[in-house]
């Protein structure tokens, strides 16, 4: 990507961030974000087809950064508590993203996203857990358990946060 494409995502992104702590993503114009910006709307349109795909561009980077921050020798079948530790460590790291992205109706879309992002890479890994439903439901269950309990201990002393989520987790892995 060449600097102005890039000097133009930006200015793009860093305003529809301004404008998404402001407003629920339906209230957000283009002309708006492209005053903000700095640009024209047919920039924008060059680079998006709508106020829609752009905050699912900026989610799914926010997801990919999550789960990229998990170590892939994290990603084991072995232990659960381990891969709801390190998910819980990138919810910490995106936190700012999380609450201007997924904010308001958008809140379970993240869960949901990182449950999908998740399972492709562990049954990639693992293809033989693919079909088994009691492992997909306890992955499920702990993916979404780690992303609630953190959504609902915001304020809370998160190392003490992390650690109970694990040690649920841990309680649960044998029921796979």
């Amino acid at each position: 990507m060449d600097l102005r494409t890039e000097k133009t995502e930006n200015a793009i992104k860093n305003a529809f961030i301004q404008l998404r702590t402001q407003k629920v993503l339906e209230k957000i114009t283009i002309k708006e974000l492209c005053g903000i910006a700095r640009i024209h709307k047919s920039t924008f349109y060059s680079h998006y087809q709508d106020i829609y795909d752009l905050s699912d561009t900026m989610e799914t980077e926010v997801v990919k950064n999550i789960i990229g921050s998990i170590p892939a020798d994290s990603l084991n079948t072995d232990s659960l508590a381990q891969v709801t530790r390190e998910l819980t460590y990138g919810f910490v790291s995106q936190s700012s993203m999380i609450n201007i992205l997924f904010s308001g109706n958008e809140r379970s879309h993240l869960a949901y996203r990182i449950e999908e992002g998740l399972k492709e890479i562990i049954f990639e890994k693992y293809p033989e857990y693919k079909d088994e439903l009691r492992w997909n439901i306890v992955l499920s269950y702990c993916i979404q358990g780690a992303y609630w309990a953190f959504q609902g201990s915001r304020g809370k002393d998160i190392n003490e946060v992390i650690r109970i989520i694990s040690e649920i987790t841990e309680k649960v892995q044998p029921l796979c």
